[in-house]
């Protein structure tokens, strides 16, 4: 049995240079911008034991300052603890987390199995039973904007869906103009569905942007009509009421897909139990790593019911390559004019989540080295590090 402790954990936020985006001040919420230039924060983890294993991690993702935050705050309490027991540690951070939510389990956890995968030399999937190493994938959308060559009209994300079919993906998912315009997004899923509806799958993400139960109806009629797989986090409810979704699945023939916005598995669950979501749905990054998502990967597979899992990054791929009961990856933020924000410049060449990383028959590949299988550019960090923040 391994008596290794976490001797030291380090926590480094960076900056990233990307080209034709723009995120606000708060780093929540990115966008096209033309001609744009701008610094965006990053932060990865590292974790270290006593027999000399390190496993690292960087959330792909933006809001860099309050996951940062959280993990920190966390990760106090692990020093001393046995890498290898997730469980324990696990178990304890959620308690911690009561009173100010779960964000901060995330890159710790990941960053333990990765630490768990290089010390008994296979992948995550592996560490968890392993199923595939070929991902289905779906390309997802920016939110729509308003700039002459974005996606700035119904005709814009019709065009994009074709070009991402001829790309070879299988399904295509769009997020519309933030506004809850229900005349304007519905013309742009009509525009979508005629065109593609009948060659891919086709799902709609309103981002909870819709002010009323009935506007939600409304649109998700149009959602029917087409044939849609999915529609995600219809209206303002925040993507949490089990009764206002429950009510939408019942009216309803498109499957409705919430939880992006629950937090821990519990409540998850009782949403799949109570009918307000036809889907699970599993981000690392927020849900508790790999530890929390894969709880309830098996949950839902218990219950009868698929999770899909939520966004793009190394730890996502290894978390569904080990779940059966997934249909989609997730190749987010996607547009046709700018590169995607989450396929991160401290990647090694061999892992990608631009537009062009599926292969031609729509799948990405999982990789089947140690841990996450992806390499960091540590260089290239210490080279734009903003801060370093030491735990002993």
């Amino acid at each position: 049995m391994s008596k290794s402790k976490i001797n030291k954990i380090e926590l480094t936020s960076f900056e990233i240079e990307l080209i034709d985006i723009e995120e606000n001040k708060s780093g929540i919420g990115i966008f096209y911008s033309p001609n744009s230039k701008k610094k965006h924060i990053r932060f990865g983890i590292r974790i270290f034991d006593t027999d000399g294993h390190v496993g690292e991690y960087i959330p792909p993702r933006s809001r860099a300052k309050v996951i940062m935050a959280a993990s920190e705050a966390l990760s106090y309490h692990i020093i001393g603890k046995n890498p290898l027991h997730r469980e324990e540690i696990y178990r304890q951070l959620r308690g911690l987390c009561k009173h100010i939510g779960e964000v901060g389990i995330g890159p710790i956890d990941i960053a333990l199995w990765d630490l768990a995968g290089k010390k008994h030399d296979c992948s995550i999937s592996d560490l968890l039973g392993g199923y595939r190493k070929l991902l289905p994938s779906y390309a997802s959308t920016m939110h729509g904007d308003r700039e002459k060559n974005g996606l700035s009209s119904p005709e814009a994300y019709a065009d994009f869906a074709e070009e991402c079919l001829e790309l070879g993906y299988k399904g295509y998912k769009m997020h519309g103009w933030n506004k809850g315009d229900v005349k304007e997004e519905i013309e742009m899923l009509k525009a979508v569905g005629k065109r593609v509806g009948d060659k891919m799958k086709i799902m709609y993400d309103a981002g909870c942007h819709f002010n009323t139960l009935a506007n939600a109806l409304e649109v998700g009629k149009v959602c029917d009509e087409y044939n849609f797989y999915w529609y995600e986090d219809p209206y303002k409810d925040g993507g949490v009421s089990i009764n206002g979704n429950q009510v939408l699945s019942q009216n309803l023939e498109t499957p409705i897909l919430v939880g992006e916005h629950v937090r821990n598995l519990e409540t998850s669950v009782d949403m799949l139990t109570n009918g307000a979501s036809f889907f699970s749905r599993a981000d690392p990054d927020y849900d508790g790593g790999i530890t929390g998502c894969h709880k309830l990967v098996a949950s839902s597979e218990g219950l009868g019911i698929d999770c899909e899992v939520h966004a793009c990054g190394p730890a996502m791929r290894q978390l569904m390559a080990a779940s059966r009961n997934s249909n989609f990856y997730e190749v987010n933020l996607v547009h046709p004019k700018c590169k995607n924000p989450w396929s991160l410049p401290v990647y090694n060449e061999q892992y990608s989540d631009q537009l062009d990383c599926i292969d031609e028959n729509g799948n990405v590949k999982v990789s089947d080295q140690p841990g996450l299988g992806v390499k960091y550019d540590w260089e290239y960090i210490e080279k734009n590090k903003l801060n370093t923040i030491i735990l002993n």
